[in-house]
């Protein structure tokens, strides 16, 4: 049911958060414990099944199986797998009843009737697929089920081959830190849910640690995750991970890494100037044999010809397998995608122009464009840049605009059309997986030649689909789609968006689903949505927890203000349900109907907090959400501050108690630990700086990548 706004007793210890928005921007371990029903997070198929058990007392196979093909139980079912076997279904689910341990209750089951292990095992992945992968972990230690029974169930339940009884599930591999230019992520693994951590970090040459946001439970890999951010690069950093038990250090472990520069090494006899190297038609660096090394790499700088590639290339360019390079100042123009890679990684782009690329229709049929009348495919997923299976890139100052082909409207089906990028971080070595930097670029269309999405993921319903892992999506403007303005549906392992604008599209940001996480959205501004026809669903689109899990998104610190949704479910596979930690976000919908929250699953395991969430239709908070303990910012019931934020023209503070500040993340002066710091409380006040940076938009770009304010009627501006 819709919420009602409840009264909220505003609190005399502020900080204020100065928001200045642009028009852009070694360690021993244990075996695992056995999984607890306890440790079982809550919201699950199986979770919700036991808990009708026990509330109606049933206690026979056959009442479960009734209570199963009742019609208002249909949707917790979600697969086809559980409606064809109930008797099974209802045995293990009254075997998990009893047991309140779901491991133990297929050990139970498989004694009594052990010529159905698979199928007690497959179900039992079905009814907590949250937990799938743990549990077939557990099993591996605690019973004697062969290794080929579980392999076989896991994948009779639909579990990835290539994560089941993985090396992070032997002790084999203890954590992982992967470092961007400006953030790094820290990922420790064979951990439990309930393990009570704390982050601190230091540059190598200070003394003191500042505080950093806690490491979150990663279930797919039964891990400790999380990111770093706002660091300087080229720079050594020291992390400090705690163990509390009562909130008292009983184990640290202290790592160590080195941010990655702001450009790569150059060998200077790889230095190449286009007017050298090319002739017309398709740059192709395989026939050129242009390529670095890890301590040299190739430099390739435009001085002055366009490269256009002729009717019927690929690509404008086309990078091959080759690595290690990096373009400057290039204009790229045609081919299906303008710059192509397959299978490189530690690829450079910078400071390059590409438009006139993709396919344009010549047949029409009820509003979708196809190549020829004798096409069966609509045209699709022509694209600026594809880096196909292609990790460890870095794109910046770039622009790309004005493809030759445009997607249609959700009227005629799903939008398909050209991206600006198109992503495939799944590189065949893991080490070059992921690890995309895209920062300070303008993609854009025009009001009436958009594309399908801005940046579009590749498989994005895998783990190893889109970003995939540790990327920075920051500093961007991003506007002009029928569909999603980006896409970071699928694995999502720590992949960060910040400091971006968005605007014009049918949906901001898509994070449906998120299978691994965490992910991280903070301090972007998404405004005046809507695709050619005007029309929206959600600034934030999420979905598919229970059918593709399982992956928590955490929200902080965005401005929002749109006609419609601020953050909706979507359906993946017919599953809406979704996992967020949202905080200290402004969201401002505008007409009838527009939900600051639209949760209709309502998962225990999100947490919403100290939001301002106001519709100005209805002038009050409009939401469908579990609402908690400060849920509500006080602003969600003042339409004078409403109007304050709408109207401001640069900068305006938002006052809230100071134990909301985010460690590492709300833009504040951070306090050591050598001062008797601790985790933000209700006493303590701080002075939260948004606008600590010269404020920058995308109005206008001069040679040198940097921008300048020229004249706006917006009514926020957004600093990087």
């Amino acid at each position: 049911m819709i919420q009602p706004f409840k009264n909220i007793v505003f609190k005399p210890q502020v900080i204020f958060i100065w928001l200045t928005v642009a028009l852009v921007s070694c360690a021993q371990f244990d075996t695992p414990k056995p999984i607890k029903k306890s440790l079982t997070i809550s919201g699950q198929p199986g979770d919700y099944f036991v808990k009708q058990i026990k509330t109606q007392k049933l206690s026979r196979p056959k009442e479960v199986v009734a209570m199963l093909q009742q019609s208002s139980y249909q949707s917790q079912k979600n697969n086809a797998y559980l409606i064809k076997n109930p008797q099974d279904t209802a045995k293990l689910l009254l075997s998990i009843s009893r047991s309140e341990e779901v491991s133990q209750a297929i050990i139970q089951l498989s004694k009594t009737l052990p010529d159905k292990n698979e199928t007690w095992i497959a179900l039992a992945l079905k009814l907590y697929p949250i937990d799938a992968y743990r549990i077939v972990e557990q099993l591996y230690i605690d019973s004697d089920f062969q290794k080929s029974t579980l392999k076989s169930a896991a994948l009779m339940a639909g579990l990835e081959p290539s994560r089941i009884l993985t090396a992070t599930a032997t002790s084999d591999v203890e954590y992982r830190v992967v470092p961007l230019i400006h953030s790094a992520s820290l990922t420790v693994y064979n951990q439990y849910e309930d393990t009570n951590t704390r982050l601190w970090f230091k540059s190598s040459t200070s003394s003191d640690w500042l505080p950093a946001l806690a490491l979150q439970w990663e279930p797919i890999r039964g891990a400790l995750s999380g990111s770093i951010v706002r660091l300087e690069p080229d720079t050594a950093y020291d992390i400090k991970l705690e163990y509390l038990d009562n909130n008292q250090v009983i184990e640290e472990r202290v790592y160590n890494f080195k941010t990655r520069p702001n450009s790569p090494p150059i060998d200077p006899d790889k230095i190449y100037y286009l007017s050298d190297i090319y002739n017309g038609g398709q740059l192709n660096l395989t026939e050129l044999g242009i390529e670095g090394t890890e301590d040299g790499w190739a430099l390739i700088i435009g001085d002055g010809p366009e490269i256009i590639a002729d009717k019927g290339d690929k690509a404008a360019i086309d990078i091959g397998s080759q690595s290690y390079i990096k373009f400057e100042n290039i204009t790229v123009k045609g081919g299906r995608f303008g710059i192509y890679a397959s299978k490189a990684h530690h690829i450079w782009i910078k400071g390059c122009d590409v438009s006139q690329y993709g396919r344009e229709g010549q047949d029409i049929r009820n509003g979708v464009a196809y190549a020829t009348t004798e096409s069966t495919k609509p045209l699709n997923y022509d694209s600026g840049i594809y880096l196909k299976q292609t990790g460890l890139v870095t794109v910046e100052n770039c622009e790309i605009h004005s493809p030759n082909g445009k997607a249609n409207n959700w009227k005629y089906g799903h939008p398909k059309g050209p991206n600006a990028m198109l992503i495939w971080a799944y590189h065949p070595t893991e080490e070059y997986q992921g690890q995309y930097i895209i920062r300070n670029n303008r993609f854009y269309g025009t009001p009436n030649h958009r594309f399908n999405d801005v940046i579009e993921g590749r498989r994005n319903f895998r783990r190893d689909g889109a970003f995939g892992r540790d990327s920075a999506i920051h500093n961007n403007y991003l506007a002009y789609a029928n569909d999603d303005l980006i896409e970071l549906d699928g694995g999502q392992s720590n992949v960060l968006f910040y400091d971006n604008e968005l605007t014009q599209g049918f949906c901001g940001i898509s994070v449906a689903p998120n299978m691994l996480g965490p992910s991280y959205i903070f301090n972007n501004y998404i405004h005046d949505l809507g695709d050619e026809r005007g029309k929206e669903w959600t600034a934030i689109k999420m979905g598919g927890l229970i059918s593709r899990p399982a992956g928590i998104t955490n929200l902080f610190e965005n401005l929002i203000i749109i006609n419609n949704n601020g953050v909706a479910r979507s359906g993946v596979d017919n599953d809406r349900t979704f996992w967020l930690n949202a905080q200290n976000n402004i969201i401002i919908s505008k007409k009838r109907g527009g939900h600051g929250i639209y949760d209709k699953q309502f998962y225990e395991g999100s947490v919403f907090k100290n939001n301002v969430i106001y519709n100005m239709s209805y002038g009050a908070p409009y939401v469908q959400a579990t609402i908690g303990d400060d849920f509500y910012h006080p602003w969600s019931e003042q339409a004078d501050k409403i109007d304050e934020i709408i109207n401001s023209d640069s900068t305006f503070s938002l006052e809230t108690d100071a134990r909301f500040i985010i460690p590492n993340f709300s833009p504040s002066n951070q306090v050591p630990e050598s001062a008797n710091y601790s985790y933000p409380s209700s006493e303590s006040v701080e002075l939260i700086n948004f606008n600590d940076k010269a404020i920058t938009s995308f109005d206008a770009q001069n040679k040198n990548n940097n921008y300048e304010v020229i004249q706006s009627k917006s009514p926020l501006s957004k600093a990087r």
